[in-house]
């Protein structure tokens, strides 16, 4: 691989949105394109068929001794709507001041190509790199990977051959300060529906006499948290485990402190809960958050009805050992002991995910000789060494729920190098990768895998 950005753009030419049938052709498009890089590197690759999008199945394998490193990415995107925000056009890459524009530049184009290359210019240099390499890249990532679970149980044995998993799907604050992230909270989705009267209801004939959906909704909805600002489910915490000295630490090192980080989300004040402060919690605590909510006349003007239904979207976020099952479970059973009377509940469920932690051996003081441990040894010097700081380790807010599976499914940890930035913006219009940003990753990348494989760094030149 000559040239990054190049293969980047090209990639990104592909608009592959797993959500949407109407981008089948950008979908096969991005998996052939990915399928051609990895054979160029030397990959026998496998597509591996599943009920919606294929994964692809990449090995390059030599001496059973070496080490055994799965490298995991997605080939599909979020959607672009809105497109009349773009400066240019989402899937046209653009490079403007040091950045190239387009849907999928970051998340997760960006990060995988950095992979590629790294290793291009490693293999360069030494084409009988004593690594095995497997590479896991799926194409409904962006939708909540619905066939990795049964990607595993067909390939997960095969997979536990490996001794760690490598990630760039986590995000860094920017600047020259990365982050390897720990930890990613579990996910709990759940839609809840009120039903009232069979239809619409004019307001003043019966008003008064029924109980109002939204009104019910509401209160159901404000019940869920206490005056301090904690999730008001019994049982919801239970699992909940304690923050650790040494990520305390670590949080006290991050570049953004409370009064930037309302500053960059436009509010006036933030809020915490359960004795955490607002940067604890995010990365440390557990949530409760209303997604949307809705029901009646949403048009111009008044049309007086009480709705015959109303509905909000819940989803929650997981830490420690929450199981998401029971959290389902108990949200459900609270929702219905609170119901009013005159009005019924329907829930539909969302996606389910367990919460995911590993301990960097280093950060607890111990000595580590896994493959695991040399890994994040290696990221340590190659980030440090490539970005002129040495990375925080830190436990993200968001969910990755493919990296716990591999874990259940597996036995593989994951070393997660953040490589986005949200200067990037993610899911939004104008999504871009720092070029800078991404020519020091593949230096950082091209370290790790000298450092996996044992070889000294002017192995690569």
């Amino acid at each position: 691989m000559k040239d990054p950005i190049a293969s980047l753009a090209e990639y990104i030419r592909f608009a592959s949105v797993s959500t949407d049938p109407a981008y089948a052709e950008g979908m096969r498009g991005a998996r052939d394109y990915a399928t051609q890089l990895l054979q160029s590197l030397g990959f026998a690759v496998e597509t591996v068929a599943t009920p919606l999008h294929p994964i692809l199945l990449a090995e390059r394998k030599g001496d059973p001794s070496w080490p055994h490193i799965v490298l995991y990415g997605h080939y599909d995107v979020q959607p672009s709507d809105p497109d009349a925000l773009w400066t240019s056009p989402a899937f046209e890459p653009t490079v403007r001041d040091g950045r190239i524009y387009g849907r999928g530049a970051a998340d997760n184009k960006g990060p995988t190509i950095v992979h590629m290359a790294a290793l291009a210019r490693v293999l360069e240099a030494h084409p009988d790199l004593p690594l095995n390499l497997t590479y896991v890249i799926e194409g409904e990532e962006e939708m909540g990977s619905p066939s990795m679970g049964w990607f595993f149980e067909r390939y997960g044995e095969r997979l536990a051959q490996a001794d760690c998993l490598l990630v760039s799907d986590t995000g860094s604050p920017g600047g020259d300060q990365i982050v390897v992230t720990t930890g990613l909270r579990g996910l709990v989705g759940l839609e809840v529906i009120v039903h009232g009267s069979r239809s619409d209801l004019h307001s003043g004939v019966h008003g008064g006499a029924v109980m109002n959906p939204i009104r019910a909704l509401t209160a159901l909805c404000a019940s869920l948290h206490d005056t301090c600002g904690q999730v008001n489910v019994p049982g919801f915490y239970d699992g909940v485990g304690p923050i650790a000295d040494w990520e305390r630490a670590q949080l006290a090192q991050y570049p953004t402190d409370e009064a930037s980080y309302r500053e960059l989300l436009g509010v006036s004040e933030l809020v915490s809960a359960k004795g955490l402060t607002p940067l604890e919690g995010v990365r440390f605590g557990p949530t409760l958050e209303f997604n949307g909510i809705g029901g009646g006349y949403q048009g111009t003007g008044s049309k007086t009805v009480i709705p015959a239904r109303a509905f909000t979207k819940i989803t929650c976020r997981l830490v420690g050992q929450q199981d998401p099952q029971r959290i389902l479970e108990a949200l459900k059973s609270t929702l219905q002991e609170r119901c009013p009377e005159g009005v019924r509940l329907e829930f539909l469920d969302g996606g389910l995910a367990h919460p995911y932690e590993v301990m960097p051996p280093h950060c607890a003081g111990l000595e580590d000789n896994s493959v695991l441990g040399s890994t994040f040894k290696a990221a340590h010097i190659g980030i440090t060494e490539c970005f002129g700081k040495p990375p925080l380790y830190l436990r993200e807010g968001g969910s990755i729920p493919v990296i716990a599976d591999f874990k259940k499914a597996s036995g593989l940890d994951a070393v997660m190098v953040g490589l986005f930035t949200p200067k990037d913006n993610l899911h939004a219009p104008d999504e871009s990768f720092d070029l800078d940003w991404m020519e020091k990753s593949i230096k950082t990348f091209v370290r790790v895998f000298q450092e996996i494989a044992g070889l000294p760094a002017a192995a690569s030149g």
